[in-house]
């Protein structure tokens, strides 16, 4: 039964080129710019904001820290604050707790 049925085979389409490999990375390229975009670049912008408050900081600002902790700074050193958080109450935290500069007068207001 096989005499009547030819194999058919597709051809190539006359002048038809290889596609441009850029053209499959593209999606990849976009993926990549938009990751960048919408999730390092802020990622990096945040960070170096972070980085230039710590350096910023100064004796009697009024910070709050990553625990939810107010305090008044009352000695920095090169890893560490010491915080007053209540009179006569210090406690010694790393500067990277410190996640906001607070307006001065918050404490008395809090």
């Amino acid at each position: 039964m096989d005499f009547f049925i030819s194999n058919a085979f597709a051809q190539a389409a006359p002048g038809a080129a290889a596609p441009n490999p850029l053209v499959s990375f593209l999606p990849l390229i976009i993926l990549f710019g938009i990751f960048y975009f919408m999730l390092i670049r802020p990622q990096m912008k945040r960070s170096k904001e972070q980085r230039a408050m710590i350096a910023a900081l100064a004796k009697g600002d009024e910070v709050l820290t990553s625990g939810g902790v107010l305090g008044r700074v009352e000695d920095i050193a090169e890893q560490f604050v010491m915080l007053e958080i209540a009179s006569g109450v210090s406690v010694k935290l790393q500067k990277q707790a410190i996640t906001a500069v607070l307006p001065k007068g918050t404490l008395k207001a809090a």
